[in-house]
């Protein structure tokens, strides 16, 4: 076990000297309540919060003012006679802090004679009753072992497996990295990680600065038919919006990055949030002699303008730029030296700007949406690192990729019927330099091709959701057709016409029934589209829109304590997944790394299937207490070449998430994550073939033995991770002291490496002395000396933090 220190910041003990006055009751909430869609301003609704027993109203135009109040977590339920209750996730109120809240209230199908306000902390969404989860501010901030990063955060629901400890790839309930959709404010955000797996979608770390989310739901099934291209899931992520009181700024000293963020109006409709971080990760692995050293850079800026009463504008822009380089200091033992040769260095850069322009009615609200996407990709790989002779070049790559996206669409909203339609277009450009030299059990391969691609994509759907038979039965159903020039098949939009039903039934004011069934469809990976080896597009002929079918079945029961439980049942089927011509695999058995994914042969015959259950018990604040409780069993499939369906690289049959945490003061707060997931499958090499010198030379590692497909599994991953925080609060300023030990087990990730077993010189040093078994036999002969070693990821990392907020 290493333990590695990372420590940061401020000497702790200054901090047990600081002298601090009384907590006052310095921070208000404040803000407008609204009619949903009208944009009419409701007069004396009422807003309570819980967990204060107060309450205020609002005044004739709508405005409300709740404090002066001390800083805390609260709950802030509105109701107005006619409307349905509105029930906000946790809210963080800070030291001195002015929360603006414009609160809509949804028309109710049935007059309210009376209003009652009660705490309900869950959001209930008609058009999606099935397969949603959502997280609050105050959830994503306190998870332990997360380190700011949101799509670690996500790990901690049900459904999510994950396929390495120093990776962000997700895998919902059996689908693959690239199955997923993220949408930032309504904007598509095609990439949201750091040193992200072209093609995949996996990465190193998020670069949304989670301590800047509002919320997030999580939609593992019955996707609105606005959102399209996903096939396992589509995360819609919400910014908070900027302070129009005062200019705001938070800066952060984390053990692994710095930040700075700033907040404040512009002017008396429009306010601005712009956040920026820096990564010196790479300088603490180098100190602690690591192989890799990834460096990150990102930045959000985000503008919100109140144009008038019935339109508001919002501006929205996020990008990074990575570099992934090698320690070349290093090298001296076994796990070092084979990442060396392995992993290539890289350089990419990703960016997203766009618009939502919002035109409220009487009868509900347009919506409009462009936004432009860039990724740059760059990468490269010598036979051990040694560029000085040119035929141990192994990987060149250089890519771009372009998107334009328009989308507009019209919200209907009468008592209880809401109705959505409208369209896209996407116009999406991929121009790529790829030289790619492996070798597998079938023999040498060489890509070696350049190739642009410049394909439209377009899109109609509508979507219609009622409550009927006195509110208790919800009825979802929603078409979407999707079309795109790249081939004939594609073309033609009835061929991927894709329709979703979801039924919810109220057995009573807490627990309801829920089913679904639908279908979606997804464009392949431009890098798929792109590969050109030929000199013609080889996939052009027979690509077309993957597709998924769903089916769920669940119940939900809130509690009166702040809490839901949720049982759902689920079945996935895939009748055209990718099949890579190269290897004979479905792509399902091909696991995603560092670089890029996709860049070969393929046709569209192979099938798969995902299917299990989930139990989830969510903990909203309440007493002190928080947490979230999971427990997956899931089966992820997939056909092989012989038609047998063989389990997938990402089939984690047991997923166990636990976290709790706990209020102990308005100064301190501590919380644990702990996790369990069954061992992932794996192949098993072919060490006679990866022991020949001719093969060895060209791969420079071991070549698996796909007779054996994922016949192997390690042992199960156990971690733990904990957080301790402490809040010194000030009459305008907090200082937030954090300790976050992630990994607290050193779980490994149960991985091997194939390597030459290289001796020891007399000094202790690694020698490629001795390696080949038989040196005097001809070359095409010859065999090197090779050992299977662990090659564990897993290490205890403590972490050290700050944050000061004004």
């Amino acid at each position: 076990m290493k333990y590695h220190f990372k420590i940061q910041g401020l000497v702790l003990s200054l901090l047990f000297c600081i002298s601090l006055n009384a907590q006052e009751a310095n921070s208000f909430i404040r803000g407008k309540i609204l009619e949903k869609g009208s944009q009419q301003k409701l007069a004396f609704a009422n807003l309570f919060i819980p967990e204060l027993k107060i309450g205020t109203n609002s005044d004739s135009i709508g405005n409300f003012l709740l404090g002066p109040l001390k800083a805390g977590t609260y709950t802030l339920n509105a109701s107005s006679i006619g409307h349905e209750e509105f029930v906000s996730e946790n809210i963080m109120l800070k030291e001195g802090d002015t929360l603006f809240l414009d609160i809509r209230l949804k028309i109710s199908a049935k007059e309210l004679q009376t209003v009652m306000v009660k705490a309900a902390p869950f959001k209930k969404v008609m058009e999606t009753p099935i397969s949603l989860r959502n997280l609050g501010s105050t959830e994503i901030q306190r998870n332990p072992g997360s380190d700011n990063d949101i799509s670690r955060v996500i790990q901690s629901l049900p459904g999510v497996t994950t396929t390495a400890s120093f990776r962000n790839d997700l895998i919902i309930r059996g689908g693959a990295p690239n199955e997923n959709r993220f949408f930032l404010d309504d904007i598509e955000i095609p990439v949201i990680n750091h040193l992200v797996t072209q093609g995949a979608s996996g990465g190193a770390f998020s670069i949304i600065n989670a301590n800047q989310l509002r919320e997030v739901d999580y939609l593992s099934s019955s996707f609105p038919s606005n959102r399209g291209n996903a096939l396992s899931s589509v995360f819609n992520f919400t910014l908070k919006d900027g302070r129009r009181d005062r200019l705001g700024l938070t800066a952060t000293l984390g053990g692994t990055e710095v930040g700075l963020a700033v907040e404040g109006p512009i002017s008396e409709k429009t306010s601005f949030l712009f956040s920026i971080r820096r990564s010196y990760r790479q300088y603490i692995l180098q100190l602690l002699d690591f192989a890799f050293l990834p460096i990150y850079n990102d930045a959000t800026a985000k503008v919100n303008i109140q144009l008038d009463e019935n339109n508001e504008l919002t501006l929205l822009g996020i990008g990074a730029i990575d570099n992934f380089k090698l320690n070349q200091k290093v090298g001296n033992n076994e796990i070092q030296r084979y990442l060396l040769e392995n992993l290539p260095i890289s350089d990419q850069s990703n960016y997203t700007v766009g618009a939502v322009f919002k035109h409220y009615t009487q009868s509900g609200y347009w919506t409009a949406v462009g936004s432009r996407s860039g990724f740059r990709n760059s990468a490269e790989k010598f036979y051990r690192n040694d560029s000085s002779v040119d035929d141990n070049l192994i990987l060149q790559y250089n890519s771009r990729e372009h998107s334009n996206r328009l989308r507009a669409e019209y919200t209907f909203l009468k008592d209880s019927l809401k109705i959505n339609f409208g369209t896209g277009v996407e116009s999406l450009y991929g121009s790529y330099d790829v030289f790619n030299r492996i070798f597998t059990q079938n023999g040498p391969v060489t890509a070696n091709y350049e190739s642009q691609i410049n394909l439209q994509q377009y899109s109609l759907f509508g979507q219609l959701s009622k409550k009927l038979l006195n509110n208790r039965l919800g009825v979802t159903f929603g078409l979407r057709m999707d079309a795109s020039n790249y081939n004939q098949q594609m073309n033609n939009p009835l061929d991927q016409l894709s329709a979703r039903l979801a039924l919810s039934w109220s057995l009573n004011p807490q627990t309801t029934l829920t089913a679904g069934v639908s279908n979606y469809f997804q464009l392949p990976p431009m890098m798929t589209l792109s590969y050109r080896n030929s000199g013609e597009l080889d996939n052009q002929n027979v690509a077309q829109y993957l597709e998924s079918w769903h089916y769920v079945a669940g119940l939900k029961w809130d509690s009166p304590f702040n809490s839901r439980l949720s049982v759902e049942a689920y079945y996935k089927n895939y009748p055209n997944y990718m099949l890579s011509l190269r290897d004979s695999l479905s792509l399902a058995h091909l696991p995603a790394d560092f670089g890029v994914f996709g860049n070969f042969p393929v046709d569209f015959s192979s099938e798969g299937r995902a299917y299990g259950f989930e139990v989830f018990y969510q903990q909203r604040l309440f007493k002190g207490f928080y947490g979230m409780l999971s427990y997956t069993l899931g089966w992820s499939e997939y056909k092989d070449k012989t038609g047998n369906f063989v389990p997938s690289s990402w089939d984690a049959r047991h997923i166990v998430n636990f976290v709790l945490g706990k209020k102990f003061s308005k100064k301190w707060e501590a919380g644990l994550n702990w996790r369990v997931q069954s061992a992932l499958p794996f192949t098993p090499f072919d060490e006679e073939l990866s022991a020949q010198r001719q093969v060895w030379d060209i791969a420079n590692q071991g070549i698996r033995d796909f007779s054996l497909l994922n016949t192997q599994r390690g042992q199960w991953v156990n971690t733990i991770d904990l957080r301790i925080d402490r809040y010194y609060r000030f009459a305008d300023w907090t200082l937030n002291v954090y300790l976050d030990l992630e990994n607290i087990t050193a779980a490994a990730d149960n991985q091997q490496a194939l390597i030459l077993d290289r001796p020891l010189d007399a000094e202790g040093n690694l020698t490629d002395a001795g390696t080949i078994i038989n040196p005097n036999a001809p070359y095409d002969q010859q065999r090197y000396r090779l050992k299977n070693i662990a090659n564990a990821q897993g290490a205890f990392i403590p972490t050290f933090g700050f944050i000061l907020e004004f």
